[in-house]
C-alpha cells in the first residue's frame, strides 16, 4: 500500500504540473496575440493616471430613457491607428494656439450680409450663381453663407456665443428626434478651454422639461456640459433637419471668435477628449478639416442611390436634378487621381474644422448647396471639396477610428411614421428616366467610369 502511494504521488504532481504548463502556455500565447494586436489597434484613448478625468455632470432620470444601447460598432480593429498625445501637452499645444495673437486667416474671408428682403435664411441662389462663388483665390468677393435672415436666438445666448474664442462643440436636436448625451472622458482641464452648446426647437425643449432635465434655479439653460440655446426654428425652415445644417455648417458665423469647432450629430456622443481629438486629427496633422471617411461607399453617385433607395429624401425626382446638376459642372466618380483622399463619401456625424479660408469657405459653399436641394450633406462634399478654390486640406480618416472615438445611437422612433415635415410618400423619378440604360441622364459618363465600362 505504502508502495503504491509513493508511485501515485509523483504521476499526480506531473499532471498537475503538465495541466500548470498547458495553462501557462495558452495565456502566454494569448497575451503575446492580444499584446501583438494592441500595438497596431491603438485606436481608443486611455487616460494615464496623471490625467485625471472629469466626474460625470449630469445624471439622467429613468424616464428619459438616456440609457439606451449604442449600435454595434463595425469595425474591431485598426489599419491606420491614431495615437493621441499626453492631455498634459495637447493642453499647453491648444492653449499657446488659441491664445496666441495672430490668427488672420479668420479675416480674410467677406460675407454677403443680410439684406433685410424677407426670403430664406440662404437666399437660394440659382446654379450659375452659386459656382460663381467657388473660385476665391483673388480674395476680392463677398460669400453668401446664409443669415441673410436674422437667427433668431436669445440676445444673452448671442452674447456668450461670441465670447467662445477657443474650441466650441456644437450639436442640435430639432423635432426631438434624438436624445441629449453627455460626452465621456472628459479631461479636468478641458472645460476650461472647450464651450459646449447644444441647439434645439420648442419641441425638443418641451420634452427636456417634462423629464426635468434643466435647472429652474437659474436662467441659463444646461444640461451638463451643454449650454442649450432656443431657436425659434418656425422663422427658418420647414424641414427640421434643414434647422440643423445651419449650426452644423455655419459654425464659423454662430461662434465668430472660435479658432476651432467640433460638429458632433446628437445620435453620437463622445468617449474621447475633444482636445485630443482636435490636436490628432486637424493640428497634428495641418489639415484645415477633419472627418471620417464612409463605411461603405466610396463615389457620391453610390451615396445618391442609396438616399432613394432608404428613402432618405422623399423626393427622387430632384435628386436625379441634383446629380446630374453635379455631373454637368465636374464632378468625377472616385479614383486614385483624387488621392490623398481615399473617398468621395464622408461620414459627416463628426467635423472637426480650424476656422480659417478654406474650411470657412468650403462651409459657405457646402450650406449653399444644401439649401438649394436637401439637407442631405454627402451628396454635395465631393463637387465641392474637388471643384473649389483655394483648395481645402480634408483628412479624411479611417471609420475604424470614427468607431473608437464615439458611440452611436439610434434616432428617436416617432409614433406615426418618420419626419412628419416630408410628405408621406415618397416622390419617385419620372418613368422615362431610366429607359434605356442610362442614356437619358447627363451623368453616364459618370455612371460608366464608376461601373468600370469607360472606354477611355
Amino acid at each position: 500500500m505504502g508502495k503504491l502511494v509513493t508511485t501515485s504521488t509523483p504521476l499526480l504532481f506531473q499532471s498537475k504540473l503538465l495541466c500548470f504548463s498547458l495553462t501557462y502556455l495558452f495565456l502566454s500565447l494569448f497575451l503575446a496575440f492580444f499584446t501583438s494586436l494592441s500595438s497596431t489597434t491603438k485606436c481608443r484613448f486611455r487616460s494615464s493616471p496623471s490625467d485625471p478625468l472629469q466626474f460625470p455632470l449630469f445624471n439622467y432620470p429613468q424616464s428619459y430613457a438616456q440609457h439606451k444601447h449604442p449600435i454595434p460598432t463595425i469595425q474591431s480593429s485598426c489599419n491606420s491607428p491614431v495615437f493621441f498625445s499626453d492631455y498634459g501637452f495637447v493642453l499647453d499645444e491648444i492653449r499657446r494656439i488659441t491664445e496666441g495673437s495672430s490668427w488672420d486667416d479668420l479675416k480674410d474671408l467677406r460675407y454677403i450680409q443680410e439684406n433685410g428682403n424677407g426670403g430664406s435664411f440662404g437666399m437660394n441662389y440659382s446654379v450659375e450663381k452659386r459656382m460663381s462663388y467657388f473660385d476665391y483665390r483673388d480674395g476680392g468677393i463677398e460669400i453668401p453663407c446664409g443669415f441673410f435672415k436674422k437667427f433668431p436666438i436669445g440676445d444673452s445666448d448671442r452674447i456668450a456665443m461670441e465670447s467662445c474664442t477657443g474650441l466650441v462643440v456644437v450639436s442640435a436636436i430639432f423635432g426631438d428626434h434624438d436624445k441629449i448625451r453627455q460626452p465621456k472622458g472628459l479631461g479636468f482641464r478641458t472645460l476650461d478651454h472647450a464651450c459646449f452648446y447644444m441647439f434645439v426647437d420648442e419641441i425638443t425643449l418641451k420634452q427636456f422639461r417634462y423629464h426635468n432635465l434643466l435647472s429652474r434655479k437659474t436662467k441659463e439653460m444646461r444640461i451638463g456640459v451643454w449650454r442649450i440655446v432656443k431657436v425659434l426654428s418656425e422663422e427658418l425652415y420647414e424641414n427640421p433637419a434643414m434647422n440643423g445644417v445651419i449650426p452644423k455648417y455655419l459654425v464659423h458665423r454662430m461662434f465668430p471668435n472660435s479658432k476651432y469647432s467640433i460638429w458632433v450629430d446628437a445620435k453620437i456622443q463622445l468617449v474621447v477628449d475633444p482636445l485630443l481629438l482636435l490636436y490628432s486629427l486637424v493640428i497634428k496633422e495641418d489639415a484645415d478639416m477633419a472627418v471620417s471617411k464612409h463605411p461603405f461607399y466610396v463615389h457620391t453617385m453610390e451615396e445618391a442611390m442609396a438616399t432613394a433607395r432608404w428613402k432618405k429624401w422623399w423626393d427622387v425626382d430632384s435628386l436625379r436634378v441634383q446629380m446630374e446638376t453635379y455631373c454637368e459642372n465636374g464632378l468625377q466618380p472616385w479614383s486614385s487621381n483624387k488621392h490623398p483622399y481615399p473617398s468621395d463619401v464622408p461620414d459627416s456625424a463628426i467635423i472637426l474644422r480650424k476656422h480659417g479660408v478654406a474650411s470657412n469657405l468650403f462651409s459657405c459653399l457646402l450650406f449653399n448647396e444644401l439649401e438649394a436641394f436637401n439637407p442631405r450633406d454627402q451628396l454635395p462634399f465631393a463637387f465641392v471639396r474637388d471643384q473649389m478654390n483655394p483648395k481645402i486640406k480634408i483628412n479624411m480618416f479611417d471609420v475604424e477610428v470614427f468607431e473608437h472615438v464615439a458611440s452611436e445611437y439610434r434616432h428617436n422612433i416617432k409614433q406615426g411614421g418618420s419626419d412628419q415635415t416630408q410628405p408621406a410618400r415618397t416622390k419617385w423619378a419620372s418613368p422615362d428616366l431610366l429607359a434605356n440604360g442610362v442614356s437619358h441622364t447627363k451623368c453616364e459618363r459618370y455612371l460608366a467610369e464608376m461601373w468600370g465600362e469607360s472606354e477611355e
